[in-house]
């Protein structure tokens, strides 16, 4: 005999207190990443020009940073990672992976990323810009440069890139190709293997 004929409000509470639970579980998930600041996805129409349309994903319990540029075979993603301070580009076209170092001189903080990214591109100056130089040689271990960047480039040509500090476009004779970063932020990749 079922336990719900012998009390039907048995049953009742039971079912009761089973929802309870599920609709507590559901609010504690959807609660947790609005309190905890865990990350922040911007991606509107005011970071949009001629190169494309860019999000910025930030992950404040991992201090990493995800920017995409959605340009078609144009398009190339970028995540800093704050803990490794080393940061990567990868060129969809090119089928290339690039890392350097952050300069966090130039580079903003985690949480100036976060609200310079929600902000309109205001008029004024042009963005701050970094100029590297890609090393020919590919990079055999990429664990060196932390899991974020790891997991992003496995499996694709990786290069590493050295900051000419203080370098200009107009005197450099290689080929480079130039990334915005919203309009904060001009990040030129030069070298040979620019070229390819």
């Amino acid at each position: 005999m079922s336990p719900c004929l012998s009390s039907p409000l048995h049953c009742f509470g039971e079912a009761k207190m089973k929802f309870t639970i599920v609709f507590a579980g559901l609010l504690g998930i959807s609660l947790v990443p609005a309190f905890s600041g865990y990350s922040i996805n911007v991606n509107d129409n005011s970071n949009s020009d001629d190169s494309g349309r860019q999000s910025v994903s930030i992950n404040n319990a991992h201090n990493v940073a995800n920017v995409d540029n959605n340009n078609g075979w144009d398009s190339w993603n970028s995540i800093w990672d704050y803990n490794s301070n080393f940061a990567a580009i990868r060129l969809f076209r090119k089928k290339m992976c690039v890392v350097h170092r952050m300069n966090k001189e130039v580079m903003p903080s985690l949480q100036a990323l976060g609200a310079l990214a929600k902000q309109k591109r205001p008029e004024g100056p042009p963005p701050k810009g970094l100029m590297y130089t890609v090393n020919s040689d590919r990079v055999d271990d990429l664990d060196r440069f932390g899991k974020p960047i790891s997991v992003m480039c496995k499996g694709i040509p990786t290069y590493v890139a050295e900051e000419n500090e203080g370098a200009s476009l107009f005197v450099f004779s290689e080929k480079c190709a130039n990334f915005d970063v919203l309009w904060i932020l001009n990040i030129s990749l030069c070298g040979g293997r620019m070229e390819d």
